[in-house]
């Protein structure tokens, strides 16, 4: 009697899956193969007589999971208890695959129309992924119909993309035994549909690789492997500043050699001479004195010469003038030496009264200019010179109307900044050109505007975006630049072309910040999407993508040697990576909050990071880079960038450092009672 009851259950399952999935000619072939079979035979067994024990089993447990939601909570619920009761070699690895199953049996639910069952999978499991996807979570907690799944970007991203998760041979064994073995059609449904393993031999990975071992990719890891292996040139341009000072440097050394200790006595008399000059040169600010001064003792008596390699340019470098050069060079030869014994001096920015409308701030490459970008689509420029002559201790940021540079204040005094009025929404980044004669801006009008700082006006409007511009960036020789956008892309351009030159795609969701390679031959992006990708200028490829953040990305710096690039999320993590192989040198934690700005200092010994959390952090870059390779893999990932001194301001979160020239660290932010 139970065959004939599973053999008709069978039937009514096969044809009203049919009839759902539309499939009009096998549900007609079916009718006709099931009259064929009750015509020839007056018994109804007969048709469960040609049917395998084994597949009516796997039918009717298919037609259960059509059924209801309670499967979604029935599998994901036996997962997680095998999971959880696996062996310890094993667990860390099989736990990868609980947070895609989860977020999918929950989207699963919501898109079927079962908001209460969806609700309470959602609230019984959440505590289990809360610790390495809040942010992730958080997000998924506001989907409370199908319409929405549509709308949420972050949601979308996630049922058309798959995750990748590294796993070892058996680990993926045991999950394989374990599904077959529960007949979970549900979760072996999601599995299917939304993860691509990658299997490897030999032992269980760490638990410190789990950033790295689950991530979501536009393509699958295999692509994304195969992208990594793409050949990149790190080095610096030919006939770069550097390069230059260094062979006069060594032309110098030689000329030392045949002189008498008495020209030996006129050369230190030169340096001091020098270093007095560097003092009253750069706009008569205090703190570069310092660094003059401090330049004498912290210099070592030769610069070594790192063997880095030389690029050819990909672009059309501008004419830099002879007096331009000529300053350049000045303060690369006073440029102070840093190092682990030898930490920078700091001069902080600090904004005040600016009612909640500051969105971002940038500096000038020798420090005299700070921009800053507010809510009210003006864009305000200091000069840290008159500041300094009218012995104001701080950035008065309030809303002004006139253009004029020194703008009258009720009380009769002057105020040092120039008005910069012309785009329709908040003012979200800012960037000095080298020379500092230029600084663009982006809005959320979705344009980039070019400005001269000597005319005090507009140039030229940038329209090519087509949602807000987050971010965008001087190429290290001027002229071009780049834009990093809500659209998904980053694209690059030219100050005498209305039209981008490249348009680079292929992040999954906001393009948060973006950053010249050192060579200009590069710019990298960091996203929403937890990626980094470094791009190609020429073809507009991407060459890289860095995978390993928990959170968006927010800020990047590349060193100037252009090996390494360094950087920071949301959660305030830091992740050094070598942009030959695309490997994570090690990640730096320290931070407890977003980390808004980074910059390596002009010989790439130290990095700088400023976060929400009001503070600047110096790391040792050196410690990491000079391990030996042997030495490199016993260690493993254990952190080997030394956090060399945490420097707290009173309640000012940090949005921008830069590294002057001589090594004299600038740092801006507006001072916030909330904090």
């Amino acid at each position: 009697m139970s065959e004939a009851v599973d053999d008709e259950s069978v039937r009514k399952f096969v044809t009203a899956y049919l009839k759902k999935k539309g499939f009009k000619q096998a549900e007609n072939a079916f009718q006709e193969e099931l009259n064929k079979n009750t015509n020839s035979s007056s018994s109804p067994i007969s048709f469960n007589s040609q049917l395998d024990p084994d597949v009516a089993k796997h039918v009717l447990s298919f037609s259960q999971y059509e059924e209801g939601p309670a499967q979604y909570q029935d599998g994901y619920a036996k997962l997680r208890s095998w999971t959880y009761t696996s062996l310890d070699l094993y667990r860390h690895e099989l736990l990868r695959v609980l947070y895609p199953v989860f977020i999918h049996c929950f989207m699963d639910l919501v898109a079927k129309g079962h908001i209460q069952d969806a609700r309470t999978f959602f609230n019984s499991f959440r505590e289990d992924h809360e610790m390495m996807h809040l942010r992730d979570l958080q997000k998924l907690e506001g989907v409370l119909s199908p319409s929405h799944l549509e709308e949420m970007e972050f949601a979308h991203s996630l049922r058309q993309s798959k995750v990748n998760i590294k796993i070892c041979q058996y680990s993926y064994e045991l999950l394989l035994q374990f599904l077959h073995k529960s007949q979970s059609t549900t979760v072996l449904g999601i599995i299917n549909e939304h993860i691509n393993f990658q299997v490897s031999p030999g032992q269980p990975s760490s638990i410190s690789e789990d950033a790295e071992a689950v991530t979501l990719t536009g393509s699958s890891l295999d692509s994304a492997n195969q992208i990594n292996q793409k050949e990149i040139h790190w080095g610096l341009l030919e006939d770069s500043f550097e390069e230059r000072l260094e062979k006069a440097g060594a032309l110098d050394s030689e000329k030392a050699e045949g002189e008498s200790k008495e020209g030996d006595g006129d050369e230190n008399k030169k340096k001091s001479s020098e270093g007095a000059k560097q003092g009253s040169s750069n706009k008569k600010l205090k703190k570069d004195k310092a660094s003059g001064a401090t330049a004498k003792t912290a210099r070592p008596e030769a610069t070594p010469v790192t063997a880095v390699p030389r690029v050819k340019p990909e672009l059309t470098l501008p004419v830099i003038p002879t007096e331009v050069e000529q300053s350049i060079f000045e303060d690369l030869r006073n440029r102070v030496q840093l190092s682990s014994a030898a930490l920078p001096s700091v001069s902080f920015y600090t904004f005040i009264n600016t009612h909640n409308g500051l969105n971002c701030s940038s500096i000038s490459h020798d420090g005299s200019m700070v921009a800053g970008g507010f809510s009210d689509s003006s864009l305000k420029v200091w000069d840290m010179a008159k500041i300094g002559q009218q012995g104001l201790d701080s950035l008065q940021g309030e809303n002004g109307t006139t253009t004029s540079s020194e703008q009258v204040l009720s009380n009769g005094g002057k105020k040092p900044y120039t008005l910069f009025q012309g785009h329709s929404g908040p003012v979200y980044s800012a960037t000095f050109n080298p020379l500092g004669d230029f600084i663009l801006s982006s809005s959320a009008d979705s344009t980039v505007r070019l400005w001269s700082t000597k005319l005090n006006a507009n140039l030229v409007c940038y329209k090519g975006h087509n949602y807000p511009v987050w971010d965008v960036q001087f190429s290290p020789v001027g002229h071009y630049f780049a834009s990093a956008s809500h659209d998904r892309t980053a694209r690059i351009w030219s100050m005498d072309r209305i039209q981008p030159l490249r348009i680079m795609a292929g992040h999954l969701s906001d393009v948060d910040c973006v950053q010249w390679h050192a060579n200009c031959n590069y710019v990298a992006t960091g996203s929403s999407d937890k990626t980094v990708r470094l791009w190609d200028v020429q073809t507009g490829e991407c060459v890289r993508i860095f995978i390993g953040h928990r959170s968006m990305v927010l800020s990047l710096a590349m060193s100037p040697d252009g090996r390494y690039m360094a950087s920071g999320d949301e959660d305030g993590t830091i992740m050094m990576w070598d942009l030959s192989t695309g490997r994570c040198v090690t990640p730096l934690t320290g931070h407890t909050s977003c980390v808004w700005t980074l910059d390596f200092s002009g010989e790439g010994s130290l990095l700088a990071s400023g976060s929400a959390d009001c503070t600047v952090k110096l790391w040792d870059v050196t410690a990491s880079t000079k391990l030996p390779r042997t030495e490199e893999n016993k260690s493993g990932n254990t952190s080997r960038l030394r956090s060399l001194r945490t420097l707290p301001t009173k309640s000012t979160p940090v949005y921008s450092l830069r590294f002057s020239r001589r090594n004299l660290l600038f740092a801006s932010g507006v001072l916030s009672k909330t904090v």
